[in-house]
């Protein structure tokens, strides 16, 4: 791969000095596409800046104080408008926090597997307030569907808790909290089985090049409706919220530590022009999950095959 070696300068000083940590610490959060993003980014700085990069798991909050205290730098795939709080407090208003304005659109929602949806006439998310609908997906025999709101510790997930109150069918369904690739692997075997599934469901994402799935029909967006209070801010944040409409489109934007801009200028210029667009972050989850490449295998061939792409991200 061609460097750039106007930027590698410090690195064979870097190289002789003693053992010392990670230059740049990323936050990697539990979902497929940031994991891979994460490694792409990585072998990146690595390769064409000679730093050293680790990667750590941390929930969105950890990750962002971890920006804010300077021991992460970079949170790889911020959903906006569900990080807003986090991004209001570590962008707007303690400064301590970039976001690189390029963003990935999004879609989040409700989904039923397309046979079930099918057969049942199953067609809009006020069907799952319908007893007879819920029963559908009742799979233990309490009388209630299960429906997967996604995994614990989303943003997304304290929000779909406020919608099904909001449309009423947290009376119908048990709403379930699981990891997402434990609540995928159900799908599939539900597919298989010829059994009903209903759950969360977003894009970028490889579930739906793998199977036909209904996304459920929702009123527009109605943002002065939209009143989200997290469970952070008020211990009564699930009676004062309302979320009665479809989700807004979301983007999903790199954010990283301000200190970088004087401590590694190159790195977040790079950070700052990343710039991605939902089918190649799709294709990034479907090698990492459905073909099972292992990621940082996966980037770096990544990044040999799109280097004009990355030389860009380093240069613009």
């Amino acid at each position: 791969m061609k460097k750039l070696t106007a930027l590698m300068t410090g690195t064979a000083m870097a190289l002789a000095a003693p053992a010392m940590a990670a230059d740049i610490v990323i936050g990697v959060p539990n979902w497929p596409s940031v994991n891979a993003t994460a490694h792409i980014m990585k072998v990146a700085i690595e390769d064409n800046l000679g730093l050293e990069v680790e990667l750590q798991n941390g929930t969105n909050p950890i990750v962002f104080e971890a920006m804010d205290s300077g021991s992460m730098h970079v949170h790889p795939e911020v959903w906006m408008p569900n990080q807003q709080n986090l991004h209001d407090t570590f962008v707007k208003d303690k400064g301590t926090v970039v976001m690189n304005p390029n963003g990935v659109e999004s879609f989040q929602g409700m989904c039923v597997d397309q046979a079930t949806a099918d057969e049942h006439g199953i067609t809009t998310i006020e069907d799952l307030t319908n007893p007879d609908v819920a029963a559908l997906f009742d799979s233990n025999g309490d009388g209630q569907g299960e429906l997967w709101i996604g995994a614990p510790g989303w943003a997304s997930t304290v929000v779909e808790k406020i919608r099904a109150k909001s449309y009423g069918y947290d009376q119908t369904m048990d709403l379930t909290e699981i990891d997402e690739t434990v609540a995928y692997a159900n799908l599939d075997n539900a597919i298989k089985a010829g059994d009903p599934w209903a759950g969360f469901c977003y894009t970028p994402h490889y579930v739906f090049a793998l199977h036909d799935m209904q996304i459920l029909k929702e009123p527009e967006h109605y943002a002065t409706a939209w009143k989200v209070v997290q469970p952070t801010d008020d211990p009564d944040w699930l009676e004062k919220s309302d979320a009665g409409s479809a989700w807004d489109l979301a983007y999903l934007h790199v954010h990283f530590a301000k200190s970088l801009e004087q401590d590694y200028p190159e790195v977040a210029r790079m950070l700052g022009n990343v710039d991605l667009d939902t089918e190649t972050v799709s294709a990034m989850t479907h090698a990492l999950v459905i073909d099972k490449q292992e990621p940082l295998a996966y980037a770096r061939e990544w990044v040999a095959v799109n280097e004009d792409q990355v030389l860009g991200w380093l240069t613009d």
